[in-house]
């Protein structure tokens, strides 16, 4: 466990990688193509070279950037461009985005009219950390109050999250879902500074016992992504499915609530699902992380189980700096550095700038867009972000 620390020099070479692809090529990029000026919000669907090939608008992504330059803003530094940036889809948010009963479309038209009605909770979750990031910035209650009030709605759903638009038959087969309670973990920090603390560190346990103790099987060791209301196994498609991306990203949410919590014990398990996702979700004959994969190894229904994608990559390099910065053990620094590699040498696109986001299993890219439907501007600026600022910690 105990690791010979990397010279200082590597970690130093790594830092700036990481800072300099953020501040000079990714954030530049969505700055210079994204905003809509002319109807608010941002223009997600960008080609390769920026250009915007759709202009409709998806809340969670209009979300995710209102937060990816609130956060820059707040945590780096307090740019006007950044808070100008995060303040343009704020606005379009508070204009066309919700809902009569204040839940969030899922999309819209360019020029804001509703598209696809809220069935997707992440929507609601999204905009919970975006306005609770801007208010930080803007001291504005408008937004305060919209996070928080957000916040309630989703811990009222979070039973049913799909409510009237989920297409299930009730009672059949009931299953739950991991990406609520691991999206729970990071969320109630998010806006802790507009909670109640008896409701912050309830449900930082709750999300914790969910995401450690209900959706990890121990028998594998791995995270499933969908169990019975019991937490039991279902041996069905849904049932048996892994993502490791998910697994791997929640993990680090867990390390830094483990933090917060002073439970060293609680990292090193944090540690070893990362490291034990890894092993499981590489593909050891043409590298980087399978997208799906099925528990008992039986055929999946996802056609694109073994694309690897931009997004599980990014998280699962926080998650290895975060794991070697945290315990020192030298599996996460080797591991990052092998996932680094693979990483740098195919998502990255010097020439045109930005990171392409679909690989197919050889690694060539699948799709040559910078932004789309679930690609927008999150887990890159964010996964650079917080590599460069775990590697600054490491350096002496």
């Amino acid at each position: 466990m105990n690791a010979i620390k990397p010279p200082t020099p590597v970690i130093e070479n790594y830092a700036v990688q990481y800072r300099d692809a953020l501040l000079n090529d990714v954030l530049p990029f969505w700055m210079k193509h994204s905003p809509d000026w002319e109807c608010g919000g941002y223009l997600t669907c960008l080609d390769r070279e920026g250009k915007v090939f759709d202009t409709d608008k998806f809340i969670w992504l209009q979300a995710r950037q209102v937060w990816t330059f609130a956060m820059l803003y707040n945590r780096w530094e307090a740019r006007a461009d950044w808070l100008e940036m995060a303040e343009l889809g704020a606005g379009f948010l508070l204009k066309h985005g919700r809902a009569a009963d204040g839940s969030w479309y899922f999309s819209t038209t360019r020029s804001g009219q509703p598209l696809v009605q809220p069935y997707n909770i992440f929507s609601d979750c999204f905009a919970t950390m975006a306005f609770g990031q801007l208010s930080r910035a803007t001291q504005n209650p408008e937004h305060s109050d919209l996070a928080k009030g957000t916040f309630d709605q989703i811990l009222a759903r979070r039973h049913n999250p799909k409510g009237a638009w989920s297409k299930a038959v009730p009672g059949t087969r009931p299953l739950k879902n991991f990406a609520l309670p691991m999206i729970l973990c990071n969320l109630s920090l998010e806006i802790e500074h507009l909670l109640d603390k008896s409701l912050v560190e309830g449900t930082i346990a709750e999300c914790l016992y969910e995401v450690m103790e209900v959706f990890y099987n121990p028998e594998s060791g791995l995270i499933l992504e969908n169990v019975t209301p019991e937490g039991q196994l279902s041996d069905s498609f849904e049932g048996r499915l892994i993502n490791p991306g998910h697994a791997i990203e929640a993990m680090w949410f867990v390390m830094e609530l483990a933090v917060r919590r002073n439970d060293p014990a609680l990292i090193e398990r944090a540690v070893k699902i990362t490291l034990d996702t890894l092993e499981y979700g590489w593909d050891w004959k043409f590298g980087g992380i399978y997208y799906f994969l099925d528990r008992k190894g039986a055929p999946l229904q996802q056609l694109e189980w073994n694309h690897k994608l931009w997004w599980v990559h990014l998280e699962t390099l926080v998650a290895l700096l975060k794991g070697y910065q945290l315990t020192g053990n030298q599996d996460c620094w080797q591991w990052f550095e092998k996932v680094h590699g693979y990483t740098w040498a195919h998502f990255a696109d010097p020439e045109k700038g930005e990171w392409y986001g679909y690989l197919d299993r050889r690694g060539e890219v699948l799709l040559p867009l910078k932004g789309g439907k679930w690609k927008g501007c999150f887990h890159v600026p964010r996964g650079l972000y917080q590599c460069w600022h775990t590697l600054a910690m490491l350096q002496p």
